[in-house]
């Protein structure tokens, strides 16, 4: 199993520093399989869906990040 450093060393390589598939795999060690395995799954849903709210708080006229970060936020004087 990789450890999340590697994952990020992997997608680093690649899409910032532009390495090839090959190269990334000889110089962290794992399969080529590895390599396009990591490269080929997404990003994780959580992250986009917190940046699509913040848009729509944006676009709502929230004009700052702290009115959109509090948007984020349960109410406190909502019910549990």
């Amino acid at each position: 199993m990789l450890i999340v450093e590697t994952i990020a060393r992997i997608r680093r390589e690649h899409f910032i520093k532009g390495k090839t598939i090959k190269e990334i795999a000889r110089d962290l060690k794992v399969s080529r399989n590895t390599v396009r395995k990591v490269l080929s799954r997404e990003r994780p849903h959580s992250s986009t869906s917190v940046l699509s709210s913040h848009g729509r708080s944006w676009d709502d006229g929230q004009q700052n990040s702290r009115d959109c970060w509090q948007g984020t936020r349960p109410s406190p004087l909502a019910s549990n």
